[in-house]
């Protein structure tokens, strides 16, 4: 873990405390004896989020907390940071049922096997709305794709863009809502592409992902984002795969270790990787774990000793 303060032109008030996986990003608000957070990382790093949080906010009172969408490696220290902060909490508008029921269906907790704290917001924020956070006038924009209802925020003035999972240095989140179908408007992969154009039309200097460091080559990124975005419309089924994979090293990440032979049935519990698997490639589940460890293990994300599967 390492924290990044004003390099690459940030602004003074603005901090990055730039995390590993399993966890997300979190960005910092400095406000005179205030502060405020953008994403909380993942469930099990709850300890170390509230650590860094406080170290980071030198003796100031942290006010607020808002998440760019709602996946668990960004939600799963909300509960932590209330906890020890009192902070108010504020969500994209378009998870506001989904959280207050607690449905992790379509959290995507239990489809993907992973975990998240229960949390009550206390606040939305949509598309549009403008919010200040460190001094300066952020405006929130709507980024679908990665998840529908997620958001990026844009300080026009400083050429900023928190990006959540719609932007990185190397592409972008798992389009998970192409996979799903998503029952409402266009497809994911149609909405991840009209994000990029809306994205690509602002004025941006520094990219501040979800993940990675903050990062300054934004043509380059967009071009990136969309060749892989390209390679996913031309084969959907690379898509799966590559979702597929994210979820199997995800899982690893967090468990440290799991036993080969225990694969299939750990990829038989989780409904989104059976759903993907009977649409798009029809392995059966011991076939399915074999690509994946091989894959996997090809890609240098995964060593296999002795029977047991092993995250790097």
């Amino acid at each position: 873990q390492r924290q990044r303060a004003p390099a690459l032109m940030l602004p003074a008030s603005l901090l990055v405390i730039e995390r590993g996986w399993l966890s997300s990003n979190s960005i910092l608000f400095l406000e005179g004896d205030r502060a405020a957070v953008i994403d909380s990382g993942y469930v099990t790093h709850a300890a170390q989020t509230v650590a860094l949080v406080d170290n980071a906010l030198a003796g100031r009172r942290l006010c607020r907390l808002l998440n760019t969408h709602s996946h668990s490696d960004h939600i799963g220290g909300n509960a932590a940071l209330t906890a020890a902060f009192g902070c108010r909490v504020i969500v994209p508008q378009g998870i506001d049922a989904t959280i207050a029921e607690w449905d992790e269906e379509a959290l995507l907790l239990s489809p993907l096997g992973q975990s998240a704290a229960r949390f009550r917001h206390d606040a939305t924020i949509a598309a549009g709305d403008e919010v200040e956070l460190g001094g300066l006038c952020w405006r929130a924009i709507a980024v679908p794709g990665h998840d529908m209802d997620a958001l990026a925020f844009h300080n026009p003035e400083q050429r900023l863009l928190i990006s959540g999972d719609a932007l990185w240095r190397n592409g972008f989140g798992v389009i998970f809502s192409e996979l799903l179908r998503h029952p409402e408007g266009a497809g994911g992969l149609r909405a991840a592409r009209e994000t990029l154009d809306e994205l690509a039309r602002l004025p941006i200097d520094v990219v501040i992902p979800g993940h990675g460091a903050p990062f300054v080559e934004v043509g380059d990124a967009f071009e990136r984002a969309y060749q892989r975005l390209a390679a996913f419309e031309a084969d959907v089924e690379l898509l799966a795969r590559h979702a597929l994979k994210v979820i199997l090293a995800f899982a690893l990440l967090e468990r440290r270790r799991l036993e080969r032979a225990e694969l299939p049935a750990f990829l038989a519990r989780l409904s989104f990787c059976q759903s993907v698997n009977a649409r798009y490639l029809q392995h059966s589940d011991e076939a399915l774990a074999h690509w994946l460890v091989r894959d996997l293990v090809r890609a240098g994300a995964v060593r296999e000793v002795e029977g047991m599967l092993l995250a790097i």
